[in-house]
């Protein structure tokens, strides 16, 4: 490893893809700081990478308002010795229901998370990794923000949000050294995902590959992006959906 290891900040780190990422990232020899709100998962997270010879840490939060996101940046920096070089905005949370039955609660929980969140977290980051001329941004889309699929419109609005901010960022500090992008994912096999049952099943028979990933499959895609494999992509929204998108 080098003296002086990347940075990489992951939202929702602790499970599911963001977990897949931390694993894929610290095999690199990158410094992960996986955020989370579950201290207990946090901290096993962190001791199993470790034990495979990663270098990790855990920043406890559940990024629900700008100051929250802001102290997140803040402390992550701190701890990847001043710098984080590459920010994965990861977490967020996917309610399904009728429009209708959506309280104004839910709604403020949903686009707090998975919209100030992430562009919190890029205000405050964005410009540090401008000033070096260097830095890598993914953000977490979902392939319901393409189309309309009932029941889906308070989670892939706010994925929506996330794809134009992708592009918008990547205008806004592309010039600088600052590459911004997307990873689409489809109906994906994790913890957070386990009680949709049948549904997560049906919805991935809908794609060519009929069935839904696995956490590595779609966190393989995103630390494509987030390294220098990816030196000239700038504003893409890669799709990760077993090619939903094509039919």
């Amino acid at each position: 490893m080098s003296a002086n290891p990347s940075t990489a900040l992951i939202t929702g780190g602790t499970s599911g893809i963001g977990r897949s990422v931390a694993n894929k990232l610290t095999a690199l020899g990158i410094h992960v700081i996986v955020v989370g709100r579950n201290a207990e998962r946090g901290q096993k997270t962190v001791a199993e990478i470790r034990a495979a010879g990663g270098t990790v840490d855990f920043i406890s939060s559940d990024l629900q308002d700008a100051s929250s996101a802001r102290e997140v940046a803040r402390r992550a920096v701190e701890v990847g010795g001043g710098h984080v070089d590459i920010l994965i905005n990861n977490a967020g949370i996917y309610p399904f229901g009728p429009t209708h039955e959506t309280t104004e609660e839910m709604f403020e929980h949903v686009y707090a998370l998975n919209v100030k969140a992430p562009y919190f977290l890029v205000a405050e980051l964005a410009p540090l990794m401008a000033k070096k001329g260097k830095g890598a941004i993914v953000n977490l889309s979902t392939m319901v923000a393409d189309y309309g699929v009932p029941g889906m419109s308070l989670y892939g609005s706010s994925k929506a949000a996330i794809n134009l901010l992708t592009k918008v960022w990547a205008a806004e500090y592309g010039p600088r050294g600052v590459r911004v992008n997307a990873v689409s994912p489809g109906p994906t096999r994790t913890e957070g995902t386990e009680a949709m049952g049948e549904g997560l099943e049906k919805l991935a028979a809908e794609a060519p590959a009929g069935r839904p990933a696995t956490p590595d499959e779609i966190a393989e895609a995103i630390v494509f992006l987030a390294t220098d494999r990816a030196s000239f992509i700038h504003g893409a929204k890669l799709a990760v959906d077993g090619g939903r998108s094509a039919v």
